[in-house]
């Protein structure tokens, strides 16, 4: 069974850095595609940064320049750094994965996570 479990949200003052992780188990594809949403109070649940089969980095233009997508190695965990962190960022973070890098651009992907908690201050 595929388990996605994130790590690493908090509370920070804006223009400080966090660094999420998803530990990603029991996926059986030898290669996927894996990205972080968010979703805050009264908003749509919005993609963030992706990462596709081939490693390939995809950013909203909120996250561009700001934060680094990453897998490790092994490909079991997905990293997102956040830096320059602002107010309209705090948000739950959820990480997802799927075979497909279109299913999960469109946020129909077959798992995810429970989500982590961002919380920036101004």
């Amino acid at each position: 069974q595929v388990q996605l479990v994130e790590s690493g949200g908090g509370s920070v003052q804006a223009g400080g850095s966090l660094r999420l992780s998803c530990a990603i188990s029991g996926y059986t594809y030898i290669s996927y595609s894996a990205g972080w949403f968010c979703k805050s109070p009264g908003k749509e649940r919005e993609w963030v940064a992706l990462s596709g089969r081939d490693g390939t980095a995809y950013y909203s233009d909120s996250a561009k320049g700001r934060f680094t997508i990453s897998k490790d190695n092994a490909k079991t965990t997905l990293n997102l750094q956040m830096n320059s962190l602002k107010p309209e960022d705090t948000a739950m973070y959820y990480c997802a994965a799927d075979p497909s890098t279109v299913a999960l651009l469109k946020g129909r992907a077959n798992y995810w996570g429970q989500g982590t908690q961002v919380t920036v201050s101004s």
